[in-house]
Order: structure tokens, then C-alpha cells, then sequence
């Protein structure tokens, strides 16, 4: 029950996913940011795509749902939410399982940065595909929802086990590390921001991450221990959490 990932750049700072289930030979694309891009890889792999899976209904995970679908034939799955914007064929929420062949994914309900987003995780690899919600030292925006819920959706990712391989739809780390040091004095996380800067000034990815490495460095994660220094003290975690994402927004560096 193997499972490959083929990871690339595209977009301005998206990454697209191409999985593949070795036993089986069958592969997925997760989320569909640029068409062209996936189905260019696609060929280079010689893969047979078998389901396109949605994390959410933004234009730069959905958008490509119609046109790789028409070239490959593949099943669409994703959250009801995907409807907005693209072509849907199975609906999916929390508890549900998606199978690519052998590799069985969870379905998780990480809503937030939009109501209805949802992540996939494969616990026989210890890999988890979670889109726009939780980023190298980052989380997405909260376009939709509400501090509680996402302070809730992360926590669901952070109870995953410390060696879960993290794929994240977007190269934001340098700026998520540079606010990271403006609200975290952590050793451990000023060690991570300079391996982050160095990485980048290579030019190499800093996607996959692991759910232990955010843990420890991710200021969102870290957020009830980082209130006091927002000048909040007794506050619930979701409140910790949302004063560190209001700082972020307004984050100039």
C-alpha cells in the first residue's frame, strides 16, 4: 500500500500533488490549481489518474476540476462546497474514507480558512494533505470561518502522530518564518526560520513538512504559549489563536 507523491511548483506559489498507489498503479490530483501544469505532468509520469481530490472550492484548488476531468475521465471528490465553482461527483465529510486502489484516505473536517474545507489523511503512510489550512510555520487565512473552528481544525491536525508527513498547497514559509520570529524567541524556532531561509535561498521547496516539526515551531500551534507576549494572559486557546492570526494579517515583514 505504498503510496508515491510527485510534487511541483505551479502558479505563482502553489505546489500540485500528483499520488499514485503503487500496488494498484492508480493516481490522484490533489486539488486542481492549474490544468495545464497537472495534465503536463501527468504525462510526463505516465500515470492513470483516477479521482481528482477537492480540499475546498477556491479557484486555485478547483478550478481545473472540468478540464482535467474531460481529459482523463477522472472521479471528482471533494466537499460539497466544491459545487461553487466546478463539477463535484462524490460528496465527502469528516469520517468518510476515499480509496486510491489499495491507500485508504480519512476524510477530515478542517473548516475555517473556508467553512467546508476538508483534508485527506493516510494513516498506513503517515501522510496528510491538508490544502489551505495548515502551512509550514503558517495556517490559511479565515476567509470563511470563525477563530473556534479553526483553532479546532488545527487541533485535529496536530493530534496526528508527530512523524505525519504534511503537504501543504502553498510556498508562504520565508514570510510565515520572518512573522514567526516577530512573535516567538524559541531557539528551536529561530533555528527553523534560518534552515527556511537557506532552503529558499537555494531555491528548494520547504514543502512536505511533519505535523512534530509545526508542533514544536509553528506560531499558530504554539499560540496559548505565545499569548501572554500579545499582552493576553487566562484567555481560551482560540482566543490565543486569533490574536496570533490578527497579527499575522496586518504582518508587514
Amino acid at each position: 500500500m505504498a503510496l508515491r507523491v510527485h510534487q511541483f511548483p505551479c502558479l505563482s506559489d502553489n505546489y500540485g500533488f500528483l499520488i499514485q498507489d503503487e500496488a494498484s498503479g492508480l493516481a490522484a490530483t490533489i486539488d486542481t490549481p492549474d490544468a495545464a501544469a497537472i495534465l503536463a505532468e501527468l504525462e510526463k509520469t505516465g500515470w492513470t489518474l483516477a479521482l481528482i481530490l477537492n480540499t475546498h472550492w477556491h479557484p486555485d484548488h478547483a478550478g481545473g476540476n472540468a478540464e482535467i476531468q474531460a481529459a482523463t475521465g477522472a472521479q471528482i471528490v471533494g466537499p460539497a462546497e466544491v459545487r461553487k465553482i466546478a463539477p463535484l461527483d462524490r460528496e465527502v465529510v469528516d469520517g468518510d474514507v476515499v480509496a486510491l486502489g489499495e491507500t485508504q484516505f480519512s476524510v477530515l473536517e478542517v473548516g475555517g480558512h473556508t467553512l467546508g474545507h476538508i483534508a485527506y489523511y493516510d494513516a498506513g503512510n503517515a501522510v496528510a494533505f491538508v490544502g489551505d489550512t495548515l502551512f509550514a510555520l503558517g495556517c490559511g487565512r479565515m476567509f470563511e470561518g470563525q477563530p473556534a473552528q479553526m483553532w479546532s481544525s488545527l487541533q485535529k491536525l496536530a493530534a496526528l502522530p508527530d512523524a505525519t508527513t504534511v503537504y501543504c498547497a502553498h510556498e508562504y514559509t520565508a514570510s510565515n518564518a520572518r512573522f514567526a520570529l516577530s512573535v516567538d524567541n524559541d531557539p528551536t524556532v529561530a533555528a527553523r526560520a534560518q534552515a527556511v531561509f537557506e532552503a529558499r535561498s537555494r531555491g528548494e521547496a520547504t514543502v512536505p513538512t511533519t505535523i512534530g516539526l509545526e508542533r514544536q515551531t509553528n506560531p499558530f500551534l504554539r499560540a496559548p504559549l505565545l499569548a501572554p507576549g500579545l499582552g493576553l494572559s487566562g484567555v481560551p486557546d482560540f482566543e490565543a489563536f486569533a490574536a496570533v492570526r490578527a497579527a499575522k494579517d496586518s504582518f508587514k515583514g
